[in-house]
């Protein structure tokens, strides 16, 4: 019988879950919720917690939100419906944070812009650079990832950001990059690109409203340090 079988039902993830909220649980239970249970060998809490060992490779549980099902293959019981599963799972949180930016004005609630970066580039072994293009009522319209680099650096072209909103018919834009290293700090380097777009995109009517930079579980604003 497995561990979660096993234990007092006041212990059990899905009933601590059901009595207090899924605050109460660790990310290893969460998880556990999530697979269903174990396998030969190995309980579901031990599987969970497998995963989440491999995925610290990935970034964490913010790489384990990025990863292809094919980066969990070396994980004994995690076969492809399971790997599936969870992907769905993380693509299923993305679209639910997405979903309010297009429906409302986005700057009416920064935390889901922020929560909402976390999860697209949180956990990304590489740096990216994106962008979520607006409407002229500050509605997303898409959030595109404009440049990939390498974990030192990445270049962004003025000219492919401009020739992106116009294509979207944005009338605004929030600028957004990852720290892979996971502090988010900006670097004289970020303030001097995210000026050099700012010019650029006034040229065409696109107003730059922030540039978020995002590390492991924090996040800076340029706007709310004053840096725009």
């Amino acid at each position: 019988m497995s561990a979660l079988l096993a234990s007092p039902p006041a212990t059990r993830p899905r009933e601590r879950l059901l009595a207090r909220g899924p605050q109460a649980l660790a990310d290893v239970e969460l998880l556990a919720l999530l697979l269903g249970t174990g396998c030969r060998g190995r309980s579901v809490l031990q599987l969970a917690q497998a995963t989440l060992e491999r995925a610290g490779g990935l970034g964490g549980l913010a790489g384990l939100a990025q990863a292809r099902p094919d980066a969990l293959a070396g994980v004994p019981g995690l076969g492809p419906a399971r790997r599936a599963e969870l992907v769905a799972a993380f693509e299923l949180a993305r679209r639910a944070a997405a979903e309010p930016l297009g429906q409302a004005p986005v700057f009416t609630a920064p935390t889901q812009v922020r929560d909402y970066l976390m999860l697209e580039l949180g956990g990304l072994p590489h740096e990216v650079f994106a962008a979520l293009f607006l409407d002229s009522q500050h509605r997303l319209i898409a959030l595109r990832t404009l440049f990939r680099g390498t974990l030192a650096q990445t270049s962004v072209y003025p000219r492919e950001v401009v020739k992106e909103a116009l294509a979207c018919n944005a009338g605004a834009v929030v600028l957004a990059h990852n720290h892979p290293s996971g502090t988010a700090e900006p670097s004289r380097a970020d303030e001097f690109l995210t000026h050099t777009l700012k010019s650029a995109l006034q040229l065409v009517d696109v107003r730059v409203l922030d540039h978020i930079v995002i590390g492991r579980g924090q996040s800076v604003s340029f706007a709310e340090r004053g840096l725009l």
